[in-house]
Order: structure tokens, then sequence, then C-alpha cells
């Protein structure tokens, strides 16, 4: 059951590697509106779904740099390193943050295409898509595999660079973003076959 959607529709010239400095990126506010955000509202452990973005460009002018942030919310997704983890509270772990999804190798990536999508940034949980015409949409896709059950919401936040002169802004002027719900659980589903021949869950 898929629910909440917002794609990022490949008109975006930028693959992986090292995001860009945010120098050059000229100073101003850049409009822009989520067009659909799609991610299964249940999941069971060990499923693999994608995560589909979409951005439109609503404004006259290039965006210098398409960027997503994600963070699972509360203290714990907050303080995290990684995007789709929580931090262990638990004093004295090597690796405190223990994910709730696991990101595929090569991904993010734009639609139709078989490359990764998005440049590092000096921020894992950001992702920089590179430049965005105006009038244009970029689809980006985030394989994710469910590794901890619970309900869980994941934020995101969309900006036009990685500077601090440079903002995204909706139609209303606010921040660009939302947040995607989704419940993990360990039960495999029950599945029967219906007059169409179809696999469909009970």
């Amino acid at each position: 059951m898929a629910v909440f959607v917002a794609l990022l529709a490949a008109a975006l010239g930028a693959c992986g590697g090292e995001s860009s400095s945010d120098a050059n990126e000229p100073a101003g506010k850049y409009p822009v509106r989520v067009t659909n955000v799609e991610f299964p509202a249940r999941q069971f452990l060990g499923q693999t779904s994608l995560l589909r973005l979409g951005v439109r460009n609503t404004g006259s002018e290039t965006i210098p740099a398409l960027i997503v942030n994600f963070s699972v919310a509360g203290p714990d997704g907050q303080a995290s390193t990684f995007p789709f983890t929580r931090r262990d509270p638990q004093p004295g772990l090597a690796q405190p943050d223990r994910p709730v999804w696991r990101l595929a190798l090569r991904y993010p990536k734009f639609a139709g295409s078989a490359e990764p999508g998005g440049a590092e940034t000096s921020n894992p949980k950001t992702f920089d898509f590179g430049e965005l015409k105006p009038g244009a949409t970029a689809n980006v896709a985030w394989k994710l595999s469910a590794v901890r059950t619970g309900r869980y919401l994941l934020r995101f936040v969309v900006d036009a660079g990685l500077g601090d002169q440079v903002k995204a802004v909706t139609a209303g002027g606010s921040e660009p973003g939302g947040s995607i719900a989704a419940r993990i659980v360990s039960k495999t589903p029950d599945k029967v076959v219906n007059d169409n021949g179809e696999v469909v869950e009970k």
C-alpha cells in the first residue's frame, strides 16, 4: 500500500561524485514545488522498496543545486549521522547509529537512469542533485531495505544549494519538505491467488 508521494523528475545533469562548493552559488530564494512522494506505508522486515521523490522548479531562474536532506523523526533520528538511521543512546558503542532502512549501493538514481544520481556532500544525510532548470521536474528514487520494526516518520527537506545564502521556498514562502509515515512489521504477509490469477495479500 503506497501512501505519500514526492517525485523528482530527471531534468538535472548531476550524477554520482563530489558535490561542488557552495561558494559559487548565486544568492537568492528559488521557488519549488514537491510534486509527488511515494513510499509503502506498510513494509515487512527485509522488504526492499523504492522511495520516489519529485521536485519542480516553479521559478524563472536555474536552481544552483537541488538538495534533499533526510532524517528519521525524533531525537534519536536527529542525532544520528546517517539519513535512514537512529542513534542508540547507550554510551560506549563503537557505532551508535542503528539503521531503520539500508540504502542500496549506487542509489539514489534519477528515474529511468541506471547510473547513480546524487553527489556526495559533507553531510551524509544530504544529497546534491545539481542544477535544475526553470520549469523542470526532477524524479529521483532511493532503494531502501527495511531492517528494523516499528512505526517511523521519515522527514525530508528540499533546498536550492548548500550555502546559507541560497534557499528553496514554496509558493507560500515556507521551507519545502514533508514527512513520510511507514510501519515496518516482522510478520510474513498471508497471500492468496485472486480470481484474476494474481498473488495478493489477504
